[in-house]
């Protein structure tokens, strides 16, 4: 599926193709509680990274979070998480370990986008108590990452287009 996608001033506008353009996750963790806002969490979707077009590349700025775990050295995370330099939008994740993936934010995406079967609601040990967490049919409660891989979930689901 062809997505568009844009950050709100508009300085930059990007295209990719996805293999699985159906949001799947909300991630309630800090780094995209604090970096990508909205209610306490991001949404997740896969792109092939060879196919990402971007215009307005000189507004890009990329960050590198700051991994904080218990009993263990701060590291950097070598994940890039894009955002525009002018407005602040939250764009996309692209990930060395995975380099032909790309992880738009379905928030920074124009194209309309499929209404998920299910939602996995991720890394809830992190949450602050005031986010209201979705329950019940169609989320499912994971306390860190889930098991099952963005590819796995959306073949089990039949929402992975050709």
């Amino acid at each position: 599926m062809h997505l568009e996608g844009s950050c709100h001033c508009g300085a930059v506008r990007f295209s990719l193709e996805a293999h699985s353009p159906v949001p799947f996750m909300h991630c309630h963790c800090s780094i995209c509680r604090k970096t990508a806002g909205s209610g306490g969490y991001a949404i997740n979707l896969g792109g092939d990274a060879a196919s990402l077009k971007v215009r307005g590349r000189k507004h890009l700025r990329v960050y590198h979070a700051v991994l904080r775990e218990p009993g263990r050295r701060s590291t950097r995370s070598p994940a890039g998480r894009h955002f525009c330099g002018e407005c602040g939008s939250a764009l996309w994740l692209w990930d060395p370990r995975w380099p032909e993936l790309v992880h738009p934010h379905a928030s920074a995406i124009d194209t309309p986008l499929p209404r998920p079967p299910e939602v996995v609601e991720a890394a809830l040990d992190y949450a602050p108590s005031w986010v209201d967490v979705p329950k019940g049919r169609g989320h499912v409660q994971c306390g860190t990452w889930p098991s099952e891989s963005l590819e796995a979930w959306h073949k089990r689901h039949g929402v992975r287009s050709a």
